[in-house]
């Protein structure tokens, strides 16, 4: 009877165990999922900037409308993009896209000293330093996940749960700071 007893104990210890690194998993998985859904946000904030600033541009350069329409292009293809290897791609488009448009103001004085257009560079700004705080939580979340469903004995209960790695999120290229213009 002891026996049974010391088995039934045993086996409730392994299964508490296995329930409990179970739900580390799904923990780590559902923080990961949040941490991305952070920086959609704000790259989302971001794409939501450039339709104005490639108006205020092409208010003053408006023989540069090829390079505006490509601004506009690769917005809409992030926008469109659903997995962070798209939305890596897409962005590095968009901020070289954007990098050309602020530049192109730099030659454009009145543009420049417009009030308009530093409130938009500023909060350019603000969304670029957002951008990187919610990525590099991100990628310490999909970090922490990646090595919980890759280690032992976690990695056994990542395998019967169909666990999978999640994507780091490294843009190909972004706008690191707005450039500064000054007035």
């Amino acid at each position: 009877m002891d026996g049974l007893w010391i088995a039934a104990v045993l086996l409730g210890a392994a299964l508490a165990y296995g329930i409990s690194r179970f739900n580390r998993l799904v923990y780590l998985r559902q923080l990961t999922r949040n941490a991305w859904s952070d920086i959609s946000v704000h790259l989302n904030r971001r794409a939501d900037l450039v339709p104005n600033i490639v108006e205020a541009v092409r208010a003053y350069a408006r023989h540069e409308q090829g390079a505006l329409e490509a601004v506009s292009q690769a917005r809409a293809q992030a926008l469109a993009a659903k997995t962070p290897s798209e939305r890596s791609a897409a962005e590095g488009r968009l901020g070289s896209g954007l990098e050309r448009a602020l530049v192109l103001a730099e030659a454009y004085p009145e543009l420049k000293a417009s009030a308009n257009f530093l409130q938009l560079q500023a909060e350019l700004t603000e969304t670029e330093d957002a951008i990187a705080n919610a990525r590099k939580y991100y990628n310490a979340c999909v970090r922490d996940y990646n090595t919980a469903i890759e280690t032992f004995p976690s990695s056994l209960f990542a395998a019967l749960g169909g666990f999978r790695p999640a994507e780091f999120f490294e843009p190909e290229r972004s706008v690191e700071q707005a450039p500064r213009v000054e007035a």
